[in-house]
C-alpha cells in the first residue's frame, strides 16, 4: 500500500495539471463560439469572475476557517495586483485576442507562457540555473524547443490537413487571411496577455508563501477581479444590452469559464505550485493546444494546417525536455530534504552524548588557568 501511495503521490501534479488543460481547452472553443455571437468580452470576464467567486467561496470559508490567516496591507495589494494581472488584463486581452484569430492560433501562440514564466522565474531568482547541470540544460533547451515549435505554427502555414471528420466540410479560415491588421493586434494582445499571465502565475506564488490557503485566495482574487472587471465594463459598454444573456451559450460560456476557468484553475495552480513552482505548471499548456486543434476542427470548423501539425511535434518534445529537467530538480530537492531529516536525530543525538560545562564550571576552569600562569 506504501508504493501504491507513493506512485499515487507523485503522479497527482501530473494528472491535475492534465485535467486543467482540458479545462483550458473548453474553454478556447466554448468562448470562441460566444464571442462570434455577439457576446461582450468585457461583460463575460465579470460574469466569469463572479461565477467563480459565488461557487468557491462556500468551500474557503467552510474548510479554511480555522487556518485562514490574517489579512494584512501588504497581502490585500497583492490580491489586488493578482485581480488586475489575471480577471482584467489576461482575460479581456486573450477574448479580444482570440475574436480577431481563431481558437487554435490563441491557443497555439500561448505555448509560449512557459518560457515567459521561465524567464521571470530566473530574473526573480525564483528558478536556479547552473549551466553545467544536466537538469539546467534540460529545462533551457526543452524552453527553447517550445519556443520554436510556437513559431512554427505561428510563421509557417503549409497546406490545409485534412482528417477523418473535416473531410468534404467548409473551413472558417483564420481572421488574418481576411484581415492582416485585425490579425496583428490580435496576435500582440496575445502576447501582452501571455506576459501578464505569467506575471500573475510568479505573484501568485509568492503570495502563497504568505497567505497559504488556496480557497481563499482563490474567493479574493475572483472577488476583486468581478469588482474591477464590472468598473472596467461599465465603462466600456453602455447600456443593459451587452449585459442580457439568456439560457443559451453564452450562459454556458460564463458559468463553465467561472467554475472550471477561474475557481478550480486558481485552486489547481496553487496546490501544485507550493510544491513544483510555476514554471512546473505553465509546462503543460503545449497539451492544450492538441486539443483545441482537434475540438476546433470538430465543433467550429476552423481549418489546421502543416505548419500547426508540424510545430505541435516540436513542442511535445520541448514540453518533455522542460518537465524532465523540473523533475529532476523536484527528486534532488526531495533527496536534500531527506537527507537533512535524517541527520537532525542523529545531531539531537550526539549533543545529548556530549558532556557539557556549566558556567559556573567553565569559569572554575579559566581562573585556575589564570593562577598557574601568574
Amino acid at each position: 500500500m506504501g508504493s501504491i501511495g507513493e506512485v499515487w503521490g507523485r503522479l497527482k501534479p501530473y494528472l491535475a495539471m492534465v485535467f486543467l488543460q482540458c479545462g483550458y481547452a473548453g474553454l478556447f472553443v466554448v468562448s470562441v463560439a460566444s464571442l462570434k455571437r455577439g457576446m461582450s468580452h468585457y461583460v463575460l470576464v465579470v460574469y466569469r469572475n463572479a461565477v467563480a467567486t459565488i461557487v468557491i467561496g462556500p468551500f474557503a470559508l467552510w474548510l479554511e476557517g480555522k487556518v485562514r490567516p490574517k489579512m494584512t496591507l501588504k497581502i490585500f495589494l497583492k490580491i489586488m495586483a493578482l485581480g488586475i494581472l489575471e480577471p482584467v488584463l489576461d482575460q479581456n486581452l486573450y477574448y479580444m485576442g482570440t475574436n480577431f484569430t481563431s481558437a487554435s492560433f490563441a491557443s497555439a501562440l500561448y505555448n509560449i507562457l512557459p518560457a515567459i514564466t521561465f524567464v521571470f522565474a530566473i530574473i526573480l531568482r525564483m528558478e536556479k540555473i547552473q549551466i553545467k547541470s544536466r537538469r539546467s540544460q534540460l529545462k533551457i533547451i526543452g524552453t527553447l524547443i517550445t519556443v520554436a515549435g510556437a513559431l512554427v505554427m505561428i510563421l509557417y502555414k503549409g497546406p490545409i490537413v485534412d482528417f477523418a471528420w473535416s473531410k468534404g466540410r467548409n473551413h472558417h479560415t483564420e481572421a488574418g487571411a481576411h484581415n492582416q491588421t485585425r490579425w496583428l493586434i490580435g496576435t500582440f494582445m496575445m502576447i501582452v496577455s501571455c506576459c501578464c499571465w505569467s506575471a500573475f502565475f510568479i505573484l501568485q506564488s509568492n503570495t502563497l508563501e504568505e497567505y497559504p490557503a488556496e480557497l481563499s485566495l482563490t474567493t479574493l482574487i475572483c472577488g476583486m477581479g468581478t469588482v474591477l472587471a464590472s468598473a472596467v465594463a461599465l465603462v466600456m459598454e453602455r447600456g443593459a444590452k451587452p449585459w442580457a444573456i439568456g439560457f443559451d451559450t453564452m450562459l454556458f460560456t460564463a458559468v463553465y469559464s467561472g467554475v472550471m476557468c477561474s475557481g478550480v484553475a486558481y485552486y489547481l495552480q496553487g496546490v501544485v505550485m507550493k510544491d513544483r513552482g510555476p514554471v512546473f505548471v505553465t509546462a503543460f499548456n503545449p497539451l492544450c493546444m492538441i486539443m483545441v486543434a482537434v475540438l476546433g476542427s470538430v465543433i467550429l470548423a476552423e481549418e489546421i494546417s502543416l505548419g500547426r501539425v508540424i510545430g505541435a511535434v516540436i513542442i511535445v518534445i520541448g514540453l518533455y525536455s522542460l518537465i524532465w529537467g523540473k523533475n529532476k530538480d523536484h527528486l534532488t530537492q526531495s533527496a536534500t530534504h531527506m537527507e537533512a531529516k535524517e541527520e537532525a536525530p542523529e545531531l539531537h543525538r550526539a549533543s545529548k552524548d556530549t558532556p557539557s560545562l556549566s558556567s559556573l564550571e567553565c569559569v572554575t576552569v579559566v581562573g585556575i588557568s589564570s593562577s598557574e600562569n601568574s
